[in-house]
């Protein structure tokens, strides 16, 4: 498909009609309508065979021609790729395309409702491979021998992946089709000046209300590499969630080998109950969730659950070639173990950035976290598990003890069931120092292709506490809703603060000096208790934590440091903390109590990982860096959900400059209201 163009500029429409054969008569063709090099939309069109090629103007004008709109696809650039996409599914032949440039208003064309008047079996495509626009909708699903209905985007468990380039905008339309409010998030994109498609509730918007729809603009800069989108909204990320794949510009590569092929896996939890009430008896108990009942890759639990083994997910891969595997944990409350049998991964990326190659036998990756990872397929031809399980440190901590397969197939000719599969080693579920290790080797490629930039001078400095509380069991309570330890109810906080949303969104309230909303700007920049943080043994009174709304207030262009330090209080386990709006460099990371004099002589200031998300070790500390050239409200939180509801969680409020650069964009007209 060489001849198709490969940029399309601002002012200009292109129109390519293909002749297609095979499933479809001559006399159909294809127009693709382009609206700017952000593109909107295309068609496909039933052409009368008396009618010359067209351009879609000229098409819509007449009578016996028959149009399905389908929104914009996300990656149009090369064209040539969707094109390619198009006639493989079609299982159809291309003839030397007409294409012509004419002038054209930018208009949008991803409407929901054309898409449902689409024949399905037109061309052979499932139209819901199109994820600009997100369909929220419940679905029936069936897993572990039980059928339910679940949320998803589009119909698919785990949803759709958006595609794009480095440094494009994209415009999604999601539409709740579902009966609760939802939001969605655009997890480690930076939405530069762009706080209000960030996605928390209650944090930069109101929820999408059933029935409405909100156009949400995802501004790409520098992120490159796998990233994902989420519900953020109490627990319905357990099944609305998908990849995002940032590919190169265009005119560069990869920085290693282009690999043969690429896959994304995505790492999740099911439960066999509704997910809305676990958390509701979750939240009604003041204790510990239930636990999931299986974990998945690619939304099937695979070969050691039951009912599953026939839908286990399976890579075929050919022997002495390179995949490129997009690894994504989308679980809810646990760090994962991921391996594959007999066979390494090579770390080259993390969180929408570029790491110099780490080579191990497994990976230790938290909920939130991204890994490009390579693997070679180096190995006898045969079939490998590739698995996943729990790493859970905290004592008297409930968790998932199963483990999630899929399998690499070896093409060739082999017996393929003259014994199982072997499994990947993992290390134990509780073993601490792998984690830690794995975590702490993790290097940024800082190349002159792709460089960073760390902080060397530090104006705001912070250290923040990250635990697990306990409320004393109210003078109402029973014995039902006070399941904490010594009939307590469980709560988490940062700097003893356990934050509680407002009645309106924090980025509403600032953004429009709204009076009498209830958030502070006075969060502790210091614990106000100093004490041996990772002790055995705690005096109890320290567990009640304080609760309030209170902010990061930062000024533009300042930078910062944040040191996370966990403690043992109730139960010492590690925190994945997620920071909205940046990518911050893990300078250091350490067990035991973090020494402020001592432990920043040995901090990485040349080449740390840059993430916007980072396992904060058991009984352990974790530095990170970053400057704050992103004016609006971004959200900071552990990325356990059970942490999160508890209230491990505060907001950084970075002001406007004086540039018009610096300076939030507008206000989107339909953003939902409370």
């Amino acid at each position: 498909m060489e001849y198709l163009p490969e940029f399309v500029s601002t002012s200009l429409r292109i129109s390519c009609s293909v002749h297609l054969s095979g499933i479809w008569p001559a006399s159909v063709g294809m127009v693709l309508e382009v609206s700017s090099s952000q593109w909107f939309g295309f068609s496909l069109c039933q052409i009368p065979p008396q009618l010359p090629v067209p351009g879609l103007s000229q098409l819509l004008s007449q009578p016996q021609s028959v149009c399905w709109f389908l929104p914009r696809q996300v990656v149009l650039s090369p064209l040539s790729v969707l094109l390619n996409h198009l006639v493989q599914r079609a299982l159809v032949q291309v003839s030397q395309p007409v294409c012509f440039l004419e002038p054209s208003l930018t208009t949008s064309l991803g409407l929901c409702h054309y898409v449902e008047s689409l024949p399905s079996t037109a061309l052979g495509l499932d139209l819901l491979d199109l994820p600009e626009c997100l369909q929220v909708k419940e679905t029936s699903y069936q897993r572990l021998c039980e059928s339910k209905n679940i949320l998803t985007v589009n119909g698919q468990f785990p949803g759709p992946t958006i595609y794009a380039r480095k440094g494009e905008t994209i415009i999604v339309d999601v539409y709740n089709k579902g009966k609760s409010n939802i939001t969605i998030h655009w997890h480690g994109v930076k939405q530069p000046r762009n706080p209000w498609s960030d996605g928390p509730e209650y944090i930069t918007q109101c929820p999408i209300q059933p029935g409405s729809k909100f156009r949400q603009m995802l501004i790409f800069s520098d992120e490159e590499g796998t990233l994902w989108w989420h519900a953020h909204k109490e627990w319905d990320r357990a099944t609305v969630h998908g990849a995002i794949v940032v590919y190169p510009k265009l005119g560069t590569t990869y920085p290693f080998p282009r690999p043969a092929a690429e896959l994304t896996v995505v790492l999740g939890e099911w439960w066999k109950e509704n997910i809305m009430l676990v958390y509701e008896q979750f939240i009604t108990s003041g204790g510990q969730p239930i636990d999931s009942d299986a974990y998945t890759i690619n939304g099937q639990p695979g070969d050691f659950y039951p009912c599953s083994k026939y839908e286990t997910f399976k890579l075929e891969v050919e022997c002495g070639k390179t995949y490129l595997l997009r690894i994504i944990n989308a679980a809810m409350n646990e760090m994962l173990f991921f391996g594959i049998a007999e066979h390494k991964l090579t770390v080259v990326g993390t969180d929408g950035s570029y790491t110099k190659p780490l080579t191990r036998d497994f990976i230790t990756i938290t909920p939130g976290q991204t890994f490009d990872c390579i693997l070679e397929a180096n190995q006898k031809p045969g079939r490998y598990y590739m698995a996943a399980r729990a790493y859970s440190s905290g004592v008297n901590v409930n968790f998932d003890n199963t483990t999630t397969t899929a399998i690499v197939e070896y093409k060739g000719n082999y017996d393929e069931y003259s014994s199982p599969p072997p499994l990947p080693y993992l290390p134990c579920y509780n073993d601490t120092l792998a984690a830690v290790d794995f975590s702490a080797s993790l290097r940024s490629l800082a190349s002159d292709d792709h460089p960073i930039t760390v902080p060397t001078e530090v104006k705001d400095r912070l250290i923040s506490t990250v635990s697990i509380n306990a409320y004393p069991c109210p003078i109402n309570g029973t014995n039902s809703t006070c399941q904490g330890p010594n009939g307590t109810r469980l709560a988490a906080s940062m700097n003893n603060i356990s934050f509680v949303n407002p009645s309106i969104d924090i980025l509403e309230a600032y953004y429009y000096h709204i009076k009498g909303v209830l958030f502070g700007e006075k969060f502790p920049k210091f614990p106000p208790y100093v004490f041996n943080y990772t002790a055995d043994v705690l005096p109890l009174r320290l567990e009640i934590p304080k609760s309030g709304t209170h902010v990061v207030m930062l000024k533009y262009n300042t930078t910062v440091e944040l040191v996370f330090q966990g403690t043992n209080l109730v139960a010492g386990i590690d925190h994945p903390m997620h920071l909205h709006g940046f990518n911050f460099y893990t300078v250091g990371l350490g067990l035991g109590n973090f020494d402020e004099r001592l432990d920043p002589l040995n901090y990485n200031l040349v080449d740390p990982p840059r993430q916007n998300t980072v396992a904060v070790p058991k009984r352990g500390w974790a530095a990170i860096r970053f400057k704050a050239d992103n004016p609006g409200v971004w959200f900071l939180h552990c990325h356990f959900e059970r942490h999160l509801t508890w209230g491990m969680k505060t907001v950084f409020i970075v002001r406007e400059g004086d540039c018009p650069e610096e300076k939030l964009l507008p206000r989107p007209l339909d953003m939902p209201r409370c």
